[in-house]
């Protein structure tokens, strides 16, 4: 069983908006991948439960990297230290990665707030 700020957290990586204190019987959480993504939340065996609290610990640790890396913005290089200037991108597409896989092993389509995971259409 996950605690709610595990649920809480599978919720915000996996794209979905925050699920409130209340269920009303309508509104968007009612959609049916929001309704899959928290049937399987409530419904893991202990193994499955175990491998998403494995990708929670990962995901966790990816988020706070990303974080960490705006501390090197604002150096192109410094000594023999040379900046990447694409390591907040790369992160956040590794970040993303991740997160695409925890929604595809809770057999849920990402939610719009992981969007197109960095990719853009050009028309």
């Amino acid at each position: 069983m996950f605690t709610d700020q595990q649920k809480t957290d599978i919720r915000r990586f996996c794209g979905y908006p925050a699920y409130g204190a209340t269920a009303d019987g309508s509104g968007w959480r009612f959609f049916t991948a929001y309704g899959a993504l928290e049937y399987r939340m409530n419904n893991l065996s202990t193994n499955e439960v175990a491998v998403v609290v494995t990708y929670l610990v990962t995901l966790n640790q990816l988020e706070v990297a990303v974080l960490g890396a705006s501390d090197n913005l604002d150096s192109d290089a410094a000594a023999s230290w040379t900046h990447n200037p694409n390591e907040v991108v790369d992160r956040l597409r590794l970040f993303d990665g991740w997160r695409r896989r925890l929604c595809a092993f809770l057999g849920v389509p990402p939610g719009e707030g992981l969007g197109l995971g960095g990719l853009s259409l050009v028309v």
